[in-house]
């Protein structure tokens, strides 16, 4: 652990996990991954929250020095790289899926996007295993 991390390293699983993962654009690149698939740059650029080219290069720098996202060179095109989520990061399937449900509950608007929700509610253990093994859910 960095130096200037240790005033903040209480030992609290909660403290702990939000440093990890615990900020709106860290978990919407994880949910990129985990289930739409995502696995370039450009790709996590586009995926409709409008994030900024410095946030998206920063959380992705973040999550790959905290073991959550791997990153390698792109075999078709060596200027670009790919990202992928490791064991750690596909290990937060739970996590995503909690959160998908408590959304469903909670969100009640118009615009309230139900497929992945609906995904859970039909087979949660299908879906979280889905991520676990690298697959679209």
């Amino acid at each position: 652990m960095k130096k200037n991390d240790e005033a903040y390293d209480t030992g609290c699983p909660i403290a702990f996990a939000l440093k990890m993962f615990g900020d709106q654009w860290t978990l919407l690149v994880i949910r990129d991954m985990a289930v739409k698939g995502v696995r370039t740059y450009s790709e996590l650029l586009k995926g409709g929250e409008g994030i900024s080219t410095n946030i998206l290069a920063q959380r992705l720098k973040q999550l790959e020095e905290n073991g959550i996202v791997s990153k390698t060179r792109d075999p078709n095109n060596w200027r670009s790289f790919l990202y992928e989520l490791t064991e750690k990061g596909r290990d937060l399937a739970p996590v995503l899926a909690e959160i998908v449900l408590w959304s469903g509950k909670y969100n009640l608007g118009d615009n309230a996007m139900k497929g992945t929700l609906e995904k859970v509610l039909r087979n949660r253990s299908a879906f979280e295993e889905n991520i676990r093994m690298g697959r679209i859910p």
